[in-house]
C-alpha cells in the first residue's frame, strides 16, 4: 500500500508552466515575504499571495515554483507552490531539477 501511495504522489508532480521556475527559499523576512534563489542565478523577493497565504507553509531550504512578476520581474516573485521531499527526489531522479539547487 505504501509503494502504491507513493507511486500516486509522484504522477502528481507539478512542473513549471510558461515563465514559471524552480526556486529555494534562502531567508525568511517575515509575513509572507522570503529571498528565493531562482533556477535562473537570481535572487528575488518573493511573496506568497493571498489566495495561497493559508495553504502554504513554507520555510528555508524548501523547494518551490516561482512566477516572476511581470514589472520589477528580475527583482520580484510570487511563490506559487511548495515540493514535498518525495516530490523532490522524483525531480533528482528523473533529471528535471536543475544541478545547482539540488
Amino acid at each position: 500500500i505504501l509503494n502504491r501511495k507513493r507511486e500516486e504522489e509522484e504522477l502528481r508532480v507539478r512542473l513549471p508552466k510558461g515563465n514559471e521556475m524552480f526556486g529555494i527559499v534562502e531567508q525568511r523576512l517575515g509575513y509572507n515575504k522570503m529571498y528565493v534563489r531562482c533556477q535562473d542565478n537570481r535572487i528575488r523577493i518573493g511573496r506568497i499571495p493571498g489566495k495561497y497565504a493559508r495553504k502554504l507553509w513554507v520555510r528555508e531550504g524548501d523547494l518551490v515554483l516561482i512566477q516572476p512578476w511581470p514589472i520589477q520581474g528580475d527583482k520580484k516573485c510570487d511563490i506559487v507552490y511548495r515540493y514535498t521531499a518525495a516530490q523532490k527526489e522524483w525531480l533528482i531522479a528523473n533529471n528535471i531539477l536543475p544541478e545547482d539547487l539540488r
